[in-house]
């Protein structure tokens, strides 16, 4: 039994994570995983190493300063806060903006009020908003006695302010009317050959900048049929753990969203009303059909099980359960590995399918340890 709850070593450790601003690294703006990261340790069920993790965390890369709020923002009218969106240096004011929803409506209303309006912009921060917001409203419904701490509201506002300030609308729209199934859809997808040199976040960022007029971006946002949303979200986990685990030229990071974005959306679905489920899926797709082309240049082992083969140890042998790799990860420490393992778990407890064991053992090896 551990000896501290999920509730509270979810909230010491937002206490403890309170003055660190919403990215980090020097020279770059990479997402603060702090919040997260102890969220999905605690899932795990290593509550009791949550305060030291986030100690280890602290030092590992310096934090940006907290944005400072400059100009109020009006929820209720458009002009004011429309223009904001994707807009970073106004992060402290969306902050400020959702601190006031949160604290005069419950937080399920506040939810369902900005989920469409942001829904648009998924892919901010490489999903990392949703991703926030979705360990955030896990940690407010999973509270003991039913009421949010000031810490976990002021962790949600976070999150959808982090959404609302790296806003990132895809063009076009998806609509899912089409003929394939998400297995085919990918399939489909052609994928744009690179110049033979490594497929790193640089090259990814110049793809994505032209994403409009990459071959076959416009017909994949067709391509996909819509399905009931919990089954489509099983495909899609499902899915990308196929195609991380095919693609080992790709910096080991990114292909990971294409997992734990959808993964998180799971988790937030329930508490929205039932009409945002089919834009939610598609809004999942169009990601998709982002992170294939910006990162991928083929198709490689994609959907053949030829990861299987994979020289690497630990698919060699029988992979181990998910509880020997939810220990591997606390061990190992980086917060990609914990989000990943803690999503890839709860995935595989509706659909066992052992991509999401293999997928979580080559993520631990790929990804450097905590610190390192």
């Amino acid at each position: 039994m551990p000896s501290i709850s999920y509730h509270d070593a979810v909230n010491e450790a937002l206490e403890r994570m309170d003055d660190l601003g919403y990215e980090r690294g020097a020279g770059v703006d990479l997402a603060n995983h702090g919040p997260m990261g102890a969220e999905a340790l605690a899932v795990l069920g290593y509550e009791g190493e949550v305060a030291g993790w986030v100690e280890r965390y602290r030092v590992a890369m310096p934090h940006h300063e907290p944005p400072a709020a400059r100009f109020p923002l009006d929820p209720d009218d458009e002009s004011s806060w429309r223009p904001a969106l994707g807009a970073f240096d106004r992060a402290g004011d969306w902050e400020r903006l959702f601190a006031r929803e949160l604290a005069g409506a419950p937080w399920r209303d506040v939810l369902a009020r900005w989920w469409p309006r942001l829904l648009p912009g998924l892919f901010a921060g490489l999903t990392h908003g949703l991703i926030r917001t979705a360990h955030a409203v896990r940690a407010l419904y999973g509270s003991a006695d039913g009421k949010p701490t000031q810490f976990q509201l002021a962790e949600l506002a976070r999150g959808l302010a982090y959404w609302a300030a790296r806003y990132t609308a895809l063009p076009g729209q998806a609509r899912l009317r089409g003929s394939y199934d998400l297995a085919g859809a990918i399939a489909a997808l052609p994928r744009v050959p690179g110049d033979g040199g490594p497929m790193h976040p640089g090259v990814a960022r110049g793809r994505l900048a032209r994403l409009a007029d990459l071959p076959g971006y416009a017909e994949a946002l067709d391509a996909l049929a819509v399905e009931h949303a919990p089954y489509l979200l099983s495909e899609m986990t499902a899915q990308f753990s196929d195609v991380y685990l095919s693609h080992d030229e790709v910096f080991p990071v990114p292909l990971i969203h294409g997992v734990t974005a959808p993964a998180a959306a799971r988790l937030v679905l329930p508490h929205l009303p039932a009409d945002q489920y089919e834009p939610t899926l598609a809004a999942l797709w169009q990601v998709h059909t982002a992170l294939l082309l910006a990162f991928t240049t083929s198709r490689r082992g994609e959907g053949t099980g030829a990861w299987r083969a994979e020289p690497a140890p630990e698919l060699r042998a029988e992979l181990p359960s998910l509880d020997e790799l939810g220990a591997r990860a606390v061990e190992h420490g980086d917060e990609h590995v914990l989000k990943f393992t803690e999503a890839c778990r709860r995935e595989y407890a509706l659909r066992p399918d052992p991509r999401f064991r293999a997928a979580v053992a080559v993520a631990q090896r790929r990804i450097a340890p905590l610190g390192k």
